[in-house]
């Protein structure tokens, strides 16, 4: 660790010369060797990660999603304020993969192989040791202490986070996680609420599962530590419940989320292998943004899974809104929108199946897509809608050719679940109340 006086100077040296720096790097303030170091092992991660024909991924999701709907019980999401009192009903197949197991707390590892989509390869730490956060407090930036949740996640070994009772943490400045990490809230009610959000900035293999993110502010900036030997100034962060920068094979899963300053999820400069599932989303202006520039023709490299997701009350657009890459949008329930659902610019790819789209009153707003280019540019973007379904009319703009899909054999060639099957696939959406002994 560094002298205190060490500290001390560093510190008043940044803030002198804070509006001087560019805002180019994600609120680092000082792009050091061992930032340029986490950037190219990022970029490298996600050169691996990128699936040069993404519509294998999206067929054998399509795969995993019919053959489990092919065992539907035929039940529905409850009525407003209804609590569900009968047996497990695991209603999409990433669910049915652990939800019904009453011993998911002595078997909490088994969750990291039922991720699916882009992300598919994200095994968080479940390589490592368990890590229990005793301490909700978040006062030392430098010198985090043991048991708090800003200790466990800047570990350079992986670790699956657990915590030890419910708590609400709020953050004094973003919380900037290490690589080969699960946050795993499953067993107690844990909010991150009133503080900074949750920032992935150069790295790899994140799992973050059942916590509830809102009421997430912009953080001041100063000295942070982002891991055991380094610490740096960060500028002021923007407000997003969660932002991924340079960030490869993420998984965010059973998450609740509103009310956050900026973005509710942001993946951007290259971020890509991500899945975004079972979120309750609400509250909010912009839900989602999938790459931030249109000059960063980089993040063509972007490949992100959005399913089983519940885009529900006094939301306004960005659900998401995307550039460059390629985006599977599969088996969501739109019920609120303001403005549109999902959005885009330069020519992003979007392959929408089987969601159910339920439009606002407002005659002007029913359109679920919106372009930011002429027709005479966007005609040739692909953006597909397949099998959803369209309520209070609501309707999808189709763009691009058929011929700018690869040559699938019938084999690959599978049908999504359709759009009336996704009220009851994404039912038990949002951060879940799971009690040790039974089944969440």
């Amino acid at each position: 660790m560094a002298s205190n006086n060490g500290i001390k100077f560093r510190l008043l040296f940044l803030f002198v010369f804070a509006s001087s720096i560019p805002l180019l790097q994600a609120n680092i303030g000082h792009f050091d060797d061992h930032w340029q170091k986490r950037q190219q092992a990022a970029r490298k991660a996600a050169t691996n990660a990128y699936n040069p024909n993404p519509h294998n991924v999206t067929n054998h999701f399509n795969n995993q999603v019919h053959k489990h709907a092919n065992g539907d019980t035929g039940t529905r999401r409850l009525l407003p304020g209804t609590k569900y009192t009968g047996a497990c009903s695991a209603t999409n197949p990433i669910d049915q993969c652990w939800r019904c197991d009453p011993n998911w707390a002595t078997n909490r590892k088994k969750l990291a192989s039922c991720v699916m989509g882009f992300g598919h390869k994200t095994t968080g730490g479940s390589d490592g040791e368990i890590y229990v956060v005793t301490d909700e407090s978040d006062i030392d930036m430098l010198n985090p202490k043991p048991g708090t949740l800003r200790y466990g996640v800047i570990q350079a070994e992986p670790l699956w986070i657990v915590f030890a009772r419910a708590m609400t943490i709020k953050l004094s400045q973003e919380l900037i996680i290490a690589s080969h990490k699960t946050i795993d809230a499953r067993g107690y009610h844990v909010h991150i609420a009133g503080g900074a959000g949750l920032t992935m900035q150069y790295v790899e293999n994140v799992i973050i599962h059942n916590l509830r993110i809102h009421d997430i502010k912009a953080a001041s900036g100063g000295m942070v530590r982002d891991s055991v030997k380094h610490y740096g100034f960060r500028t002021r962060s923007d407000g997003d419940g969660i932002s991924m920068f340079g960030a490869t094979n993420i998984w965010l899963d059973h998450l609740s989320m509103s009310n956050c300053m900026d973005g509710l999820i942001d993946a951007i400069e290259s971020s890509t292998a991500i899945t975004i599932s079972n979120g309750h989303f609400t509250d909010h202006n912009d839900v989602m943004l999938f790459g931030a520039s249109n000059t960063r023709s980089e993040d063509k490299i972007q490949q992100i899974t959005v399913a089983f997701n519940h885009f529900g009350k006094r939301l306004i657009q960005r659900m998401p809104r995307c550039r460059w890459g390629f985006f599977h949008v599969v088996n969501n329930d739109y019920t609120h929108w303001e403005m549109y659902a999902i959005g885009g610019s330069q020519q992003p790819t979007i392959i929408s199946q089987g969601n159910r789209f339920v439009a606002p009153p407002n005659k002007n707003a029913k359109e679920v897509t919106k372009r930011d280019a002429p027709e005479s540019v966007w005609k040739n973007w692909l953006w597909t809608s397949e099998d959803d379904v369209f309520v209070d009319g609501a309707f999808f703009r189709t763009s691009g050719s058929g011929n700018q899909m690869p040559k699938l054999s019938q084999e690959d060639i599978i049908t999504a679940k359709p759009g009336t099957f996704a009220r009851e696939m994404t039912r038990f959406s949002g951060a879940l109340k799971c009690v040790k002994g039974q089944a969440c």
